[in-house]
């Protein structure tokens, strides 16, 4: 039995440019009709009236056979448009019973179980936060999931069953903004990604968190809070033997607060950013892990006459997502960096009264990254930390008393994910870096602002349980460079190597600063992972200001040289 594959929207398209490429012939062949057809002979002579004759017979010819071959050219442009013409009918006549067919046996099935035998789900829709369809039972994506209205979660992504992948989670509603002397209301989680297939097929991704809604108004002549962003939706998980796992949605923005037009009162707070979604899972014998979502930033503090100004959103408590793990071969995802702190509000000058600049606020902590397959895979690396906003400035001037604003302490690196039985450690996340604390005269007695700590880098991950080498340890953040100095970061720790085989890997450095703090805690730089039968130990990292260096890795018992100590 032959079969025969058309497609009616080429064919058309090809007799098309027979078309043209026949004008284009038909306005040759008449520019050279006169100059050919009437060649005026050189002379009188008998041979130049015979070579003209000659000329002219051949031009003549030439027309002649140039109109067949018009004529033919027409006709075989005309039978291509035609069959264009019936190739389309006939598709679109064999459609009908082909969809009445497919309807026959889907709408039972749909009916009973709540999913058609195959075709993708339908998407959710927007503004309504409704989940995503789910895929047929044999083929078929998982629809989208429908985005969140005002202040509602994004609807998840339908599922897959055999063959097919995971639909996106939506993205969540913004925060409703406050009434009248209210803070603004969090933003609305992301919705989840959909699950992919049993056999085949990639996780959805999950949808962004919603902005954090606007406060309002003033309540006893203070200003009000903005909301905190929503937390991004998870990504699904790859399919159960093969796929890889979806990517966490991003957390949302912290919403604004509000100032106060009384000058003798306190400004309010913008909100922090909400928390990154988790990576997916990937499949159970081969796919790499979802990488995790970033987590959202805090807002800006807004400039205004308050005493108190408005402190900048913080994300102390916020983290990037962390990433998915692999099954039996693939790779770790990455973890979700930290969103960084918002900065504090300066102040306007005012000689009645001492002013009080905003905080800047603290950065969120990456997320780890994801294991590594279980026989062969290397784990993600960590995200990195956010950085810490920096303080508010107040006037210079010496009649009052003013407070410029502190900076708070940056994220902390995450770490990186191990490696498998075969596969490398991945490395740790570098720290945050501290906002510097604000400018202008201080007359507040000994009241100094305080510069923001960086974070300490992540370790990084284990290597293969048998043949591997460990991460490199993030580095560590840098303090700010102006304030008073309350902490300083340390390097993240190399991990070790693996069982067989397998370098430790080299610590991090201590993140810079201005001065060290007192009492002295940090600043040391990260230890050196160690190999254990084979391989050389990882060196340390360099401490700051006179702290010692990280400690090099110990070499393998069998071979291997140990790792160097990390300068002071």
């Amino acid at each position: 039995m032959s079969w025969v594959v058309a497609a009616p929207e080429y064919v058309t398209a090809a007799a098309s440019d027979l078309a043209g490429i026949a004008s284009t012939i038909d306005a040759a062949n008449q520019a050279a009709l006169f100059p050919t057809n009437a060649v005026l002979a050189a002379g009188a002579d008998e041979v130049s009236a015979a070579l003209s004759a000659l000329f002219g017979a051949h031009a003549q010819a030439y027309q002649a056979l140039s109109a067949q071959a018009a004529s033919f050219h027409q006709q075989f442009v005309q039978l291509m448009s035609s069959g264009a013409a019936q190739y389309a009918a006939a598709e679109a006549l064999n459609a009908t019973p082909m969809q009445l067919a497919a309807d026959a046996i889907n709408d039972p099935v749909l009916a009973l179980t709540g999913r058609p035998l195959f075709g993708n789900g339908a998407n959710g829709v927007d503004g309504t936060g409704a989940p995503g369809g789910n895929g047929g039972w044999l083929f078929g994506n998982g629809g989208n999931g429908g985005s969140g209205g005002l202040g509602q979660a994004g609807g998840a992504g339908g599922s897959a069953a055999f063959f097919g992948s995971g639909g996106a989670g939506g993205a969540g509603g913004m925060g409703a903004n406050g009434a009248a002397g209210q803070a603004g209301s969090a933003g609305a989680s992301g919705g989840n990604g959909g699950a992919a297939g049993w056999i085949y097929g990639n996780g959805g991704h999950g949808g962004v968190g919603g902005t954090g809604g606007n406060g309002a108004g003033t309540v006893n002549n203070n200003g009000v809070d903005g909301g905190l962003g929503g937390n991004g939706g998870s990504g699904g998980a790859g399919g159960f033997l093969i796929g890889q796992g979806g990517m966490g949605g991003n957390g949302g923005v912290g919403g604004i607060g509000t100032t106060s037009p009384i000058a003798n009162a306190v400004a309010g707070t913008s909100g922090g950013g909400g928390n990154g979604g988790n990576g997916g899972h990937s499949g159970w014998i081969y796919g790499d892990g979802g990488a995790g979502g970033n987590s959202g930033a805090g807002t800006d503090g807004l400039f205004n006459n308050a005493r108190e100004a408005m402190h900048g959103g913080s994300n102390l408590l916020a983290a990037g997502g962390r990433g998915g793990d692999a099954g039996l071969w693939g790779n770790g995802g990455a973890g979700g960096n930290g969103g960084n702190g918002g900065n504090g509000a300066n102040t306007n000058a005012n000689p009645s009264f001492a002013h009080i600049a905003g905080d800047g606020g603290g950065g969120a902590s990456g997320g780890a990254g994801g294991n590594g397959g279980f026989f062969f895979g290397s784990g993600g690396h960590g995200g990195v930390g956010g950085n810490s906003g920096n303080g508010g400035n107040v006037p210079t001037d010496s009649i009052s008393q003013h407070l410029a604003g502190s900076s708070q302490a940056a994220g902390l690196g995450g770490a990186g994910g191990n490696g498998g039985l075969f596969g490398n450690g991945g490395v740790g996340g570098t720290g945050g870096a501290g906002g510097t604390a604000g400018t202008g005269t201080e007359n507040a007695g000994s009241f100094v602002p305080t510069a923001g700590a960086g974070a300490t880098g992540g370790a990084g991950g284990t290597g293969g349980q048998l043949f591997g080498s460990g991460g490199r340890g993030g580095d560590g953040g840098a303090t700010g460079t102006f304030g008073k100095v309350v902490g300083i970061s340390d390097g993240g720790r190399g991990g070790n190597g693996g069982f067989f085989y397998g370098n430790g890997g080299d610590g991090g450095n201590a993140g810079a600063a201005p001065s060290l703090p007192s009492p002295v805690a940090h600043g040391v730089g990260g230890a050196g992972g160690s190999a254990q039968l084979i391989g050389n130990g990882g060196n340390g990292g360099a401490g700051v200001l006179g702290q010692p260096g990280g400690s090099g890795g110990k070499g393998g018992q069998l071979f291997g040289q140990h790792g160097a100590d990390g300068p002071a």
